[in-house]
């Protein structure tokens, strides 16, 4: 439903972004503009986190889900030990065909679960065909 999201002022505009699956569908072929910044918290106690060194979280935005080939923006962001909220964002440039969707992932290896926090956002513009 797209009641909630508005009530809490995010601009929503276009037929392309289905807040169900958190999809964005080309309405047509073009270079998009895509930007997404997660506010993310570590759900586990902090004693346990500091032992994990080097975890790592990947945050991608991936056409028609795949995110192995070269369809796709990325960062990696190195999680440290001392805090348990952290915020990390992928911006960049994709061509979509009309009907291709992108969507945004993240690979969490750190071993601790992760929440994505409300505020949290993903949008898409089109900058030319």
């Amino acid at each position: 439903s797209l009641s909630q999201p508005e009530r809490e002022g995010i601009f929503h505009r276009g037929p392309g972004l289905n807040l169900t699956s958190g999809q964005y569908t080309a309405p047509v072929a073009g270079y998009y503009a895509f930007t997404t910044t997660l506010h993310i918290v570590r759900r586990e106690p902090r004693r346990k986190a500091q032992g994990c060194r080097g975890s790592r979280l990947r945050v991608l935005i991936c056409v028609q889900s795949h995110c192995q080939q070269n369809s796709n923006l990325e960062t990696v962001s190195r999680l440290e030990s001392s805090g348990d909220f952290f915020t990390i964002s992928v911006t960049g440039t994709l061509y979509l065909q009309a009907g291709q969707y992108a969507s945004v992932f993240v690979d969490n290896t750190a071993g601790s679960p992760l929440t994505v926090q409300r505020g949290s956002d993903f949008s898409a513009v089109l900058l030319g065909v």
